[in-house]
């Protein structure tokens, strides 16, 4: 390995340290700005404000632990009546919901064995106070500080999804919680049994898949089906939009947020793909489009320079020539194209929900637009013009005052029983390695 790829290895290997710290705190939120209202609430918000630190009076308001007092919830509720404004979840027959079920799924889900090196889960990139995604990475990073081209998708209301991950190649939740475990840039896991006896050799799971399944032990089938039950209770609605629009209140939202709304259906026409329906809203029609983006990216535009951020608070512009040479190569992402492999399919990339979107920053399939300001911006202008782009994309000839109008309408949409979902999270188990663990030293099950 020459001593560049080693640096890369170094700078990954903290960036992921960083996210492993998120988990024992309120961590830093760029999308912060654009849900003011969220910065009161203990358990949102930044582990350090870093606005200001360029101020010489700057005075830290940093948060600890005590903000992440764990209460269980009764999840299953949110799936068995979900919040105001969603539909009703759809539940496979063949794998019922359950309290218990719900519970082994989120343990797995909050359990750091269960990746190679005993470091790393699902909850690493799903961050709860981070809108069950990463506030501070644009694109996910996994195991020992391997990167993935993707940004990491929130998981709320992700039970009503036909087509999960940016490229849509997955149908169901059961099928989808085998990628994160075996991608090497991920949990890294080498095989599906590998995980199967991991899991086996912990004696903390000792009779709880028996328990749930009727007799049946850890498998394939079964350790996706309890992962699935837990993310298909992580629905969060009744915003103050669903207050308004569907509860029929009036003052739930100011008349800006009602001008948004007006925008969002009308002018902006973003409703033609984050649908609003009469009864429900899930915020988008579950289909794959070319924005452009992905294209700009492929097609290795460059600007010249990038802002690049040197310390909290200090920023400066550098040569990309120069962050080229430290930088390892980028390959292109083609969305949709490298699921089939059909041409016309080049940089689609999944409509993703609009509920909860102001916790939910970075944006768009690689994280590049770090506030929703810059997402409007990106559609008022028609996205980047294609051979491949969505004939839903144009320009809109938006105002600044009508932007600020759609903004305030998209801050609406953040769920009322998110802070139950999120203190609910905290009070997971993590996974601590012991030395009733396989992996310990002196009482290794899993020996080669």
């Amino acid at each position: 390995m020459n001593r560049m790829n080693k640096a890369v290895l170094v700078i990954n290997a903290l960036v992921v340290f960083a996210a492993a710290l998120s988990l024992f705190s309120a961590t830093a939120s760029r999308g912060s700005a654009d849900a003011p209202e969220l910065q009161n609430r203990a358990i949102f918000g930044p582990g350090d404000v870093k606005h200001g630190y360029e101020s010489a009076d700057y005075t830290t308001s940093t948060l600890d632990l005590l903000n992440r007092i764990g209460k269980e919830a009764e999840l299953i509720k949110f799936a068995e009546q979900p919040p105001l404004g969603l539909p009703p979840v759809p539940v496979p027959a063949d794998n019922p919901l359950t309290a218990k079920k719900i519970l082994l799924g989120r343990k797995l889900f909050f359990d750091r064995r269960l990746s190679i090196n005993n470091t790393f889960s699902c909850a690493m990139c799903h961050i709860p106070e981070q809108g069950f995604t990463n506030n501070e990475l644009e694109t996910a990073v996994g195991v020992e500080g391997r990167s993935g081209k993707r940004n990491t998708p929130t998981i709320y209301n992700v039970a009503y999804f036909g087509k999960i991950f940016h490229d849509g190649r997955e149908s169901t939740l059961e099928q989808q919680v085998w990628a994160p475990f075996l991608a090497r840039n991920e949990m890294a896991n080498p095989s599906i049994g590998y995980v199967i006896n991991k899991i086996n050799a912990i004696d903390e799971y000792d009779g709880l898949f028996e328990e749930v399944f009727h007799g049946r032990g850890p498998t394939m089938e079964t350790i996706g089906m309890a992962l699935a039950s837990y993310q298909r209770t992580l629905n969060a609605a009744d915003s103050p939009f669903d207050r308004w629009y569907y509860g029929k209140e009036k003052n739930a939202v100011s008349d800006q947020v009602k001008r948004g709304f007006r925008l969002f259906t009308g002018k902006g026409a973003c409703s033609s793909c984050h649908l609003v329906q009469k009864e429900h809203a899930l915020f988008t029609d579950d289909r794959l489009h070319n924005t452009g983006l992905g294209y700009e990216v492929s097609m290795g535009r460059d600007s010249g320079t990038t802002r690049v951020q040197l310390a909290p608070g200090i920023f400066t512009e550098l040569e990309n020539s120069v962050i080229n040479s430290v930088s390892r190569f980028e390959k292109n992402d083609l969305g949709l194209y490298e699921v089939t492999e059909d041409p016309n399919d080049r940089w689609k990339f999944r409509t993703p929900s609009l509920r909860n979107v102001a916790l939910t920053a970075p944006y768009m399939h690689n994280g590049s637009f770090h506030t929703l300001r810059e997402v409007l911006d990106f559609y008022n202008r028609g996205g980047i013009p294609n051979e491949l782009l969505s004939p839903l994309i144009r320009p809109l000839n938006l105002t600044d005052s009508e932007i600020e109008d759609l903004l305030a309408f998209l801050r609406s949409l953040t769920g009322g029983n998110v802070p139950i979902l999120v203190t609910d999270a905290f009070a997971a188990p993590i996974g601590d390695v012991s030395k009733d663990d396989p992996d310990w030293t002196h009482k290794n099950k899993l020996k080669y």
